[in-house]
């Protein structure tokens, strides 16, 4: 029945304004979907803000190395510390002293296709370059010490995150662009909210695995063979030393390695969608600590959306080349520099050339500050000028050849060797106080201009990839992959679950 006025006369109501009405509705509509959505990202942005822990950036060193091409280096670490909860999982003391149970180097490349892995033994010997304690002091460098120390330094329940950061900079000759601690919970939480891992398992698992100051084997806790697991369970099983293989934490290694891969298979088989990646998200960030680089929820997002395209074949996992030194392990040199080279140029394990584009533009807006080397013409002369030459790349025989060009123009050599790393692209000429003219002739003969001030007397030659090129051409720069022992040890993310693992 058509609608009556007040007089009472009736009139008819166009299609067109009921047309109008109806949109009016569905804008409304949209419009209050849009606010709720709207709104929802919002909670969910503010809850995951507040969520986020940081640790300060002052305690990360000024000296040092230089950005990658285009790729980026994140070092994951996990966290045996007992705060907030983490010792009804992993037992221990509540204020016991927060070490680093596990760490690996991601170097996502700089075609964001691929990326590798590189898991570092905490048994390892390293280097603990100065590190900042909670009162503000700097420790002084420690040598030969275990890499699982560094999370130690200062004592504190929470652990030094920074000092592992610089110790895997001093170690790789590789700038980490963000560090991530995942604790306990964080990681018993994320393997709940997938819904469970595939594992595995290489034989039967008993408490007493676990726990090897049990009286008896106790209870059975995992069977033999390929299973689901996740919260306590999945903790249980990446922490699991003894009882499988020779009870080392190379083993165990492998296994993480193995679980982390499966993780991020289930992860990309849900789909990287807002239903799956909120909880995720929520329940990661609840127990996670980064840099103050990751210190937002955007910037989380952002660099996870980075990642997305990497295909899990192209994920790669290994252990730096290592030996055992007793009952510790030592890094195996030159293996690990070439592959920390490798992975400076961004080479895939094969060799390939896995760097994105404008490279070039990066590293000069990236590389510390250089002194330009000077313009002069006319020959050059060494004389009286004292020089050590070192070899910062993977090439043999380069400070040879460069000691015999520097002993040509009247050079002193005063001492040739192996640089710290040898992931040097260009030359450079280190010089200490008094010594910037005898830097400058010694930059003219290498065609650089990358001077660098030190605090130590004389001048040094730190030869890179770059001489290695100029000197016999570009069959000498060296190998463009890995010795094959390095690459062999690779596990792939697609890999068989039951593949590489330690079983004794």
């Amino acid at each position: 029945m058509a609608p009556t006025r007040a007089d009472g006369v009736q009139f008819k109501t166009s299609g067109r304004r009921r047309g109008r009405s109806r949109v009016r509705l569905s804008l409304a509509t949209a419009l209050s979907l849009l606010v709720l959505v709207t709104a929802g990202i919002g909670w969910a942005y503010f809850k995951f803000n507040g969520n986020i822990d940081t640790f300060g950036a002052d305690g990360i060193s000024g000296n040092r190395p230089a950005a990658s091409r285009d790729g980026q280096n994140v070092l994951v670490i996990g966290s045996d510390a007992r705060t907030g909860g983490n010792s009804d999982l992993g037992g221990g003391d509540k204020a016991d002293t927060g070490r680093s149970d596990t760490a690996f180097l991601l170097h996502v490349y700089g075609d964001h296709k691929h990326a590798v892995a590189v898991s570092i033994p905490r048994d390892s010997l390293v280097d603990i370059p100065p590190c900042r304690l909670p009162d503000g002091r700097w420790t002084k460098p420690q040598s030969k010490v275990m890499f699982n120390s560094a999370y130690s330094v200062g004592d504190t329940a929470k652990g030094n995150p920074a000092c592992t950061q610089n110790t895997v900079e001093q170690l790789t000759g590789l700038r980490v662009d963000h560090t991530i601690v995942v604790d306990f919970i964080g990681f018993s939480k994320l393997t709940e909210v997938v819904g469970g891992v595939q594992v595995c398992v290489p034989k039967d698992i008993y408490e007493n695995d676990l726990n090897p100051h049990l009286a008896t084997r106790g209870r059975r806790i995992f069977g033999k063979g390929e299973q689901t697991v996740s919260g306590q369970q999945a903790l249980d099983y990446v922490r699991i030393r003894h009882g499988i293989g020779d009870g080392s934490d190379i083993g165990r290694i492998k296994r993480q390695q193995a679980f982390v891969a499966s993780l991020l298979k289930k992860v990309k088989s849900d789909g990287l969608t807002p239903t799956r990646l909120l909880p995720l998200a929520n329940a990661a960030t609840q127990s996670m600590t980064v840099d103050p680089g990751l210190g937002s929820p955007d910037k989380l997002v952002s660099f996870a959306m980075s990642m997305a395209d990497i295909d899990l074949h192209n994920t790669k996992f290994l252990t730096v080349p290592w030996r055992y030194e007793g009952a510790r392990v030592a890094i195996v040199e030159p293996d690990a520099g070439a592959l920390w080279a490798a992975l400076k140029a961004d080479r895939t394990l094969d060799g390939q050339d896995a760097g994105g584009k404008g490279s070039g533009a990066k590293d000069a807006k990236q590389a510390p500050g250089p002194s330009p080397a000077p313009s002069a013409s006319g020959p050059i002369s060494g004389k009286g000028i004292d020089i050590a030459v070192y070899n910062g790349t993977t090439v043999t025989g380069l400070a040879a050849r460069a000691t015999e060009a520097l002993k040509a123009a009247d050079f002193n050599i005063t001492r040739t060797a192996t640089a710290r790393t040898q992931d040097y692209r260009t030359t450079v000429i280190e010089y200490g106080p008094g010594r910037k003219d005898q830097a400058e002739a010694a930059a003219r003969l290498f065609a650089t201009t990358d001077l660098r001030t030190t605090t130590d007397a004389g001048v040094s030659v730190i030869l890179g990839q770059s001489y290695a090129e100029s000197a016999s051409g570009p069959a000498a720069a060296g190998p463009t992959a890995l010795p094959s022992a390095v690459a062999a040890e690779a596990r792939s993310g697609d890999d068989d679950l039951c593949t590489g693992l330690s079983n004794g």
